[in-house]
Order: structure tokens, then sequence, then C-alpha cells
């Protein structure tokens, strides 16, 4: 499972929210991008960097723009999918609100990470065949 990868990058080697979704799904889906790619999406750990929308649905979103190359339409129609599938599981996309229910000391984010990474790999397998594991 791909929430089985996000703790190496976000825990143990200590990337950001966004970072960590990247790179963990890459390495899952065997995407082959080199782990300085993540620096792509550094910018929106954190929601941003000022808690608003969460950083590892952007990271999400960023590797789901390298997994399917569609049309405009068609790939900003996924994209919307994929936010309210995010939303309606935890309620919110708010980096500053998920923080308020999920964020510890001891760990940060990772509940939400982890959450995270579930959503994404079930709406992988549920709208992109070619990614199921």
């Amino acid at each position: 499972m791909l929430r089985d990868i996000i703790k190496e990058y976000y825990i143990e080697k200590n990337f950001n929210c966004a970072e960590s979704l990247f790179l963990a799904s890459n390495k899952y889906y065997n995407l082959g991008l080199d782990e300085k790619m993540a620096e792509i999406v550094t910018a929106f750990g954190a929601g941003m960097g000022c808690g608003r929308t969460c950083g590892a649905l952007c990271g999400g979103l960023a590797i789901l723009g390298r997994m399917i190359q569609l049309e405009r339409d068609p790939f900003h129609e996924l994209c919307t999918n994929l936010v309210e599938t995010f939303e309606k599981t935890l309620g919110t996309s708010s980096c500053n609100d998920l923080k308020s229910i999920y964020r510890n000391d001891e760990v940060r984010c990772l509940k939400t990470v982890e959450l995270a990474a579930d959503i994404f790999e079930k709406f992988i397998n549920e709208n992109v065949p070619k990614y199921k594991k």
C-alpha cells in the first residue's frame, strides 16, 4: 500500500507532506522520477506554507499530472474529482483545519499524509486502471 511508504519520506527522511506523497507515489507506481524532482512540490508543504490547501493533496495532484496525459478539460475534471473525494473523506482540504484535527508534535501531520495516501491510492485504482497494484 502507498501509505506503507509514506513514513520513509515523511518521518525517516524528513520531507514535507507534499514531497512525501509525491516521492512515495513515484516509488509505489514506479514512475521513474529522480528524487530531486520533489523540489517541484516543496512550496506546497504546510498548505503552501500558509495553512491553505493540504500539501499532501497538492503532491498527489502533481503526481496525477505525471501519471496521466490528458487534454486540459478531462484532466481538470479528474483533478476536481480527486479534490472533491479528498474533501468528502476528510471534511476539508484546508491544511489549518486538518492540522487542528490530526497533527501532533511527535509525528507532525503523519496521520493526514497517510490518509491522503489512502485516498490517492483508492482514487487511482478506481480512475486509472493502468496503475492498479
